[in-house]
């Protein structure tokens, strides 16, 4: 019998051992190449989006509901998190032997071509659609916009940069945000708002790949151990086998450690079941701490830091601050975070470059634990140089109508719709209100320009001038012959305007109270003038109008009142006894105060403004108006008023674009011998509508509708309106159109908007922007928001053409003028 010969079991034991050798070899060099190239196409496969959120703003009490509003925000965070969980890799052998699980980068910078901090997310192409609808469930309000990658690098400059990675074994928590008393995000965003001037830079890095289950198995045993009285450091074998199954191949690894972990569990739970154990109470504040770690879903982390600045010891500086901010997350005895290769900046700034992941120096973290480093901004969050989303958004109406006006597009997640507005609707008339410079006189104007292009009747009162010019350039050549321009600033061939001038008996209590509502505009009559005022001027106004032959216009007022020749010629052509008797009777016997008098310069001082500016009284003495307004309605005219206030004088402006919306109104209400099939609709646009409007809005608003008169008005801010104009306004338009106002109005505003956008959204909204809320189909829709597009360009020396057109067809010789109004009412005796 031959003895026992030792190489027959050692030769084929190292031949297989070399063999595993040099497979492992292969295994490593194959998947350290596979993985760079990986790294290198999954880079250039990402979109970057800059992510923006509105801060919210919580009314008188509701705010910070027992201190808990701010971490219920953060809560929406964490619960993102745990749906991005689901994001697999492929599910082929190959891919799992040589490829990592998908991953994505959650980042926090201040660009060095920027002074303000973007919050970003990179995500591979495939996943952008589903990632952003994930985002978009969480934070409906949020704006996700694709960027140009950005730079934190301060060109010819330095960088420093840090990892970060855990002080004890990954199953033990760091100090989360549920159990602090402010938000961890002001810490961080803090430190990146102390850059100094746009050359510096600096930037936050979290890129997350699903950890799988195994460590969670891990920490579960490490806890239950710890029940059982093990001691911290000896409850952790599931950690070393994970490490060991980093090293040979982590997707076997993990089946061993979970499977082990399992196993590991199950086996002492039924050994030691019947084992009590009294622990401390910090023992059992730290095993609910590792089982709350555990319990929830985790990600594998890269948390990467990194600066950029002219010098050295500046970047140095900035990265101190930033790394200062972690010092917040440290649970004492527990776990915090570490330093790890600051000196190797070029490798740390090449993976935050490339986005990449590093298995080397990742860490895991759960949901609740990556929310408290990394959230969007919130209702606590002071930082001020945060670029938040100034204000909400919301989708239109699916029933938008395809034809009539264009009023902009909205712009939601992604998919833009214009927004029309039908021409059944706009018979319910729109409103528009916003601060100076919003764009909302941009709103008009493109509006006044689709209905001219259109073939619509159209008059702009423009308070400015500027509005006029630009709708001009834009006029059709073949509307030419439609246009009209009132520019009182002509005064070479001045427009006739009769303020009382009519054209039917009925109209002429219409029009005598419009008057009396116009200067109690201009000037106040219940605290000036009373009742007295308003009984002579009535009369005065009665009289000069029996009789339009020998003159029954403002400069006739005056000398009715002044002149008693003259006002006996009145009285012998008045058939009016009320009139006759009030004059004979009443006028010329009274005494003391309300003596005639007393009563002529009291009256006729307020005249004196119109009559005796040489701009103004060939305008306002002329006895038959150039204008029929009626005919420009029914003949689909465009007729552009301007009342430049600096040329015209703030007053002067305001009283004729009064007397010009009333006898709009006048026209309007004539269209009643017409049936309503053949009414014509005419758009009436009134940019600062509350200047050259009286109480009679209120019927335009209430009645105009069915004569087909739409208005379309804009202002500034509500304390502009007098009460009653308030309420006609809101409660009889159909559409309104917010630009940005003024915090009060905001609170006003938020009761027609709310609850889809708040007052903190109508206070933000940037400019050419606003939100609205319209008629469709003549029922109302819930608020959305718009974007205005932008101004078309015209010809200017069109413009000038038609100026001149305009002037020549409609404009009579100012001298001429005054020769008739020089010899008007002239005859016997002192000329009358």
């Amino acid at each position: 019998m031959t003895g026992f010969d030792p190489n027959l079991v050692l030769l084929p034991l190292l031949a297989a051992l070399s063999l595993m050798t040099f497979a492992s070899g292969v295994y490593l060099l194959l998947r350290s190449f596979f993985t760079f190239r990986m790294q290198i196409n999954y880079s250039m496969n990402m979109d970057l989006e800059v992510i923006r959120v509105t801060k919210k703003i919580y009314k008188k009490g509701e705010s910070q509901d027992g201190g808990e509003k701010w971490k219920e925000e953060i809560g929406s965070m964490e619960q993102l998190l745990s749906t991005l969980a689901n994001i697999k890799k492929d599910g082929s052998f190959f891919s799992g032997i040589f490829y990592d699980a998908p991953y994505i980068s959650f980042e926090i910078a201040n660009p060095s071509d920027s002074e303000e901090i973007f919050f970003y997310l990179a995500v591979p192409k495939k996943f952008k659609e589903r990632v952003e609808k994930q985002v978009h469930s969480f934070f409906p309000d949020a704006s996700i916009e694709k960027n140009p990658d950005y730079t934190i690098f301060c060109p010819g400059g330095f960088t420093s940069a840090a990892t970060l990675v855990l002080k004890n074994k990954h199953e033990l928590p760091i100090k989360s945000y549920e159990f602090m008393e402010t938000d961890p995000l002001n810490e961080i965003s803090n430190a990146l708002s102390k850059l100094n001037t746009k050359e510096e830079g600096a930037a936050l890095q979290l890129v997350l790949s699903p950890a799988g289950s195994s460590w969670r198995a891990s920490g579960k045993n490490i806890a239950h151990k710890m029940q059982q009285g093990k001691q911290l450091k000896d409850a952790g074998a599931g950690s070393f086998l994970k490490d060991i199954g980093k090293g040979v191949g982590k997707e076997l690894g993990n089946v061993i450690v979970s499977g082990m972990s399992n196993a590991q569990g199950q086996a002492s739970l039924q050994k030691e079941e019947q084992k009590v154990v009294q622990l401390t109470p910090e023992e059992q504040e730290l095993v609910k701490s590792i089982e709350r770690k555990s319990n929830k879903t985790g990600f594998k982390v890269n948390i990467r830091l990194i600066a950029s600045a002219a010098t050295q010891e500046r970047a140095d500086e900035i990265l101190s601050h930033l790394e200062n901010s972690f010092a917040q997350f440290e649970n004492p005895e527990v776990n915090n975070f570490k330093i790890k290769k600051r000196t190797k900046k070029k490798d740390i700034a090449y993976h935050y470059i490339f986005r990449n992941f590093n298995e080397e120096n990742s860490l895991i973290l759960n949901v609740e634990e990556i929310a408290s480093i990394f959230h969007f901004p919130i209702s606590t969050t002071e930082t001020p140089k945060i670029k938040w989303l100034k204000s909400g958004a919301a989708s239109p109406p699916v029933n938008i109508p395809q034809d009539g006006i264009l009023l902009g597009y909205n712009d939601y997640r992604g998919q833009k719709t214009d927004i029309r507005l039908g021409d059944s609707d706009r018979r319910r008339h729109l409103y528009t209100i916003g601060q100076t410079g919003v764009g909302k006189s941009n709103f008009l104007q493109e509006m006044a320009k689709q209905d001219i292009k259109n073939g619509k009747g159209v008059c702009y009162i423009d308070p400015h001038g500027d509005a006029v010019e630009d709708i001009l350039s834009c006029i059709p050549k073949e509307r030419a012959e439609d246009v009209i321009i009132f520019n009182p600033a002509d005064t070479e061939r001045p427009f006739g305007l009769n303020m009382l001038e009519y054209e039917r008996p009925e109209e002429k209590t219409f029009v005598i109270n419009e008057m009396i509502s116009i200067f109690d505009k201009l000037y106040d009559l219940k605290a000036t003038g009373g009742p007295m005022f308003e009984q002579y001027a009535r009369n005065a106004m009665m009289l000069i109008m029996e009789h339009p032959e020998s003159g029954s216009t403002l400069l006739e007022i005056s000398k009715v009142l002044a002149d008693e020749d003259f006002r006996k010629m009145k009285l012998e052509h008045c058939a009016n006894p009320v009139v006759r008797d009030f004059w004979i009777k009443e006028a010329e016997k009274a005494g003391g105060d309300a003596a005639l008098a007393n009563m002529v310069p009291y009256i006729t001082s307020k005249l004196t403004t119109f009559v005796a500016n040489d701009m103004m009284r060939p305008i306002i003495s002329q006895q038959r108006s150039t204008l029929n307004f009626r005919k420009i309605m029914d003949d689909r005219k465009i007729l552009l008023i301007n009342l430049s206030k600096g040329k015209l004088g703030e007053i002067n402006s305001h009283l004729l674009g009064m007397v010009i919306v009333g006898k709009i109104l006048m026209a309007a209400l004539s269209r009643a011998d017409l049936p309503e099939a053949e009414r014509k609709d005419f758009y009436l646009y009134i940019d600062e509508f509350q200047n050259v409007t009286t109480d009679s809005i209120s019927q335009i608003l209430s009645e105009a509708r069915k004569y087909k008169l739409n208005l379309i008005i804009a202002h500034q801010f509500i304390g502009q309106l007098s009460e009653e104009i308030s309420k006609a306004v809101f409660g009889n338009v159909g559409s309104i159109c917010a630009f940005r106002v003024g915090p009060e109005d905001a609170e006003f505003l938020e009761k027609q908007f709310e609850p889809v956008f708040s007052a903190n959204d109508l206070v933000n909204v940037d400019n050419y922007n606003a939100f609205v809320k319209i008629l469709v189909n003549n029922e109302s829709t819930k608020p959305f928001n718009i974007k205005t597009y932008p101004p078309t360009n015209g010809d200017q020396e069109l413009a000038n053409n038609l100026k001149e057109l305009s002037r020549l067809k409609y404009g009579r010789d100012v001298n001429l003028i005054n020769k008739e109004i020089l010899g008007r009412g002239r005859g016997k005796g002192r000329g009358y």
